[in-house]
């Protein structure tokens, strides 16, 4: 199937985001010069639902975006803002050009291979598998998964049996679709992002009884996405596994994580594509950038531990991180 051209999209705002912003464009710009299609960092307006405003002023930031070709997409909240900032990825998808397909990625992210080398279909969406058993927390007098996921397809006429993976046991988190929200793709962002909206709202608003002392904040957007993911035709199996959080994007989180879990090719293409004065007068202003890239600390980050036998637990690497000093957010 030839690859048809698609825009990729990314959150931007005041503060951390326009940094993270800045080295995903540098990155995409480095390691998939010949993208095609348009590079948007979709950026909230002051409104109502902002006590501060959100958008973007720092002249540096836009004048770097501007060289890297990226193109500013404002748009308005009328539904989450700062009470669910995660929010933001749902409503920013009805500002792109409608009927073009897209790729969604979270801001803290690197691309690292050639992005049009991946084979998306964008008529069968998904999304990340990086992900762990965050959501539901079933209680210990039930309702279990199961009752807790069927509640939620059946509120959108939506059929679960086929989503279900049969490989995995009854009750075992991985056998219900569930993906991380840290990229997603489909064929229209604003049919997309509508339902998404749509669904969002309802299970907020609404939660079915099944849903009673499950936690929605943070969780509210990867609840979401499978329901959505599924009513579009996609699932688990869309996209070939080694592309996306693989040899073509590396989804970090947070630099002092980056530096103690990420692949050394992934390292030096951050020191790579963060070297250009012009754009490191511009990172630099940001803390852990200025601190673990520019001033070597993330060097000592990766010398504490043995990146083939990582602690299993992600608070371990954090505690260890913190014990040192090292921790810059």
């Amino acid at each position: 199937m030839a690859q048809q051209s698609f825009n990729v999209m990314i959150v931007g705002q005041a503060g951390r985001l326009q940094y993270e912003a800045l080295l995903f464009a540098a990155s995409l710009r480095h390691s998939s010069p010949n993208f095609s299609g348009r590079l948007f960092v979709a950026v909230p307006q002051p409104g109502p639902l902002w006590q501060k405003d959100p958008s973007i002023h720092n002249a540096g930031v836009l004048e770097a975006f501007a060289r890297l070709g990226v193109e500013i997409l404002p748009f308005e909240n009328k539904v989450f803002g700062e009470s669910y900032p995660y929010g933001n990825k749902i409503e920013a998808l009805q500002a792109l050009p409608e009927g073009e397909p897209f790729v969604f990625f979270d801001s803290d992210t690197l691309i690292t291979g050639d992005l049009e080398a991946v084979p998306f279909d964008f008529s069968r969406p998904s999304a990340s598998l990086r992900r762990e058993g965050t959501w539901p927390k079933p209680t210990l007098y039930g309702p279990g998964y199961s009752e807790i996921w069927r509640s939620l397809y059946e509120r959108f006429g939506l059929d679960m049996d086929p989503t279900l993976d049969l490989s995995q046991p009854d009750e075992y988190w991985k056998r219900y679709l569930y993906f991380n929200a840290g990229f997603f793709y489909g064929a229209c962002p604003r049919a997309f992002g509508k339902r998404f909206e749509v669904y969002a709202q309802s299970i907020l608003k609404d939660p079915p009884i099944e849903l009673v002392g499950q936690a929605l904040d943070p969780w509210l957007d990867q609840v979401t996405l499978p329901l959505v993911i599924h009513s579009f035709g996609g699932g688990r199996d869309a996209l070939p596994a080694g592309y996306l959080d693989g040899q073509t994007s590396c989804h970090y989180r947070l630099f002092p994580l980056l530096y103690a879990r990420e692949s050394d090719p992934v390292i030096a293409l951050l020191q790579e594509v963060a070297a250009p004065n012009w754009l490191k007068k511009v990172l630099k202003s940001y803390e852990p950038i200025k601190r673990l890239v520019y001033q070597n600390r993330g060097a000592r980050v990766r010398a504490l531990f043995d990146q083939e036998h990582l602690p299993r637990r992600e608070q371990a690497i954090r505690n260890k991180i913190k014990s040192e000093g090292l921790w810059f957010r």
